[in-house]
């Protein structure tokens, strides 16, 4: 535990930021446990857009195939959509994850400043035999 940082360097340098998005300030806590996981944010993002575009174009072929080839493309069209339909939900639980993963490093990070803190405050113990501190008249 003692080589732990104590500061981070990175929070320690900020840029402007506008009133609404600046990180809030808390002594004790670095900067870098208060910031938000933004690539995983994206990731989710773009996962859960690849599986709306995946059903779009699912939506798409139905409608190609009913219009070109009628009731004769619905064995075909079934396989096709099931596939799909596996995939964008795939998809769409890797989004999921992504935000489940978010809400376990908010859990880990908070668990870590809680931790801090209870190591540095005093105990009951600590408080009951408090030695005075040595001084230059009392040595």
């Amino acid at each position: 535990m003692e080589q732990r940082r104590g500061t981070d360097l990175v929070g320690d340098v900020r840029t402007k930021q506008e009133p609404e998005e600046a990180l809030p300030e808390i002594p004790g806590v670095r900067s870098t446990d208060l910031e938000p996981y933004v690539g995983l944010r994206y990731l989710s993002k773009l996962f859960r857009l690849i599986a709306i575009i995946l059903l779009l174009l699912l939506v798409a072929e139905i409608v190609t195939g009913l219009t070109t080839q009628g009731s004769a493309a619905i064995p075909t069209l079934l396989g096709e959509a099931s596939r799909l339909i596996v995939l964008a939900g795939a998809l769409w639980g890797v989004g999921d994850l992504a935000i489940l993963m978010i809400d376990v490093g908010h859990d880990v990070r908070a668990a870590r400043v809680y931790l801090s803190r209870m190591e540095k405050a005093p105990t009951e113990r600590d408080r009951a035999t408090k030695v005075p501190p040595v001084t230059s008249r009392s040595a």
